[in-house]
């Protein structure tokens, strides 16, 4: 008996319209991992609206805020940065190794009108917190500066 692969697809569509796709998503998948020197990594967003603002809020450990750059442009929130690790042995017998480093990146749009160089960012215990006021002109670009932590 063979092993046949499982896709989401195979129960409901013929599976060869949705090889090429597959194919394409897995390459993509390859080549973020492969990045030199270690992953880019997707942090994971919270992002919610309060009465006057929106606020995302992001896990970023082992990351430095120092090295974290944000940025709003045409209503689109960028956060950029790099997560080292630095140890005093490169050769180690790993049986297992998830903790990654690399480039950190994450673009999302913002879902209303916002004061862009109004923004505030925060780092508290590996939290990133940005808090953009709402009703604002569009298409304004800025950078946002990280506040100590506290």
């Amino acid at each position: 008996m063979s092993l046949i692969k499982w896709s989401p697809f195979s129960p409901f569509f013929d599976r060869e319209p949705y090889e090429a796709m597959e194919k394409w998503f897995n390459e993509l998948q390859t080549s973020a991992s492969s990045a030199p020197g270690g992953a880019n990594l997707v942090p994971a967003i919270d992002m919610y609206e309060t009465a006057t603002a929106v606020v995302v809020e992001a896990p970023m450990p082992g990351v430095d805020p120092n090295k974290i750059e944000i940025s709003i442009e045409n209503g689109i929130l960028s956060i950029k940065g790099t997560s080292e690790r630095k140890t005093e042995v490169d050769e180690k017998n790993y049986y297992r190794q998830e903790v990654r480093h690399g480039s950190v990146f994450r673009q999302v749009a913002l879902p209303a009108r916002v004061l862009a160089d109004k923004t505030e960012a925060t780092f508290e215990n590996g939290i990133l917190k940005i808090t953009v006021p709402k009703t604002g002109e569009e298409g304004l670009s800025v950078k946002v500066k990280i506040q100590k932590q506290k």
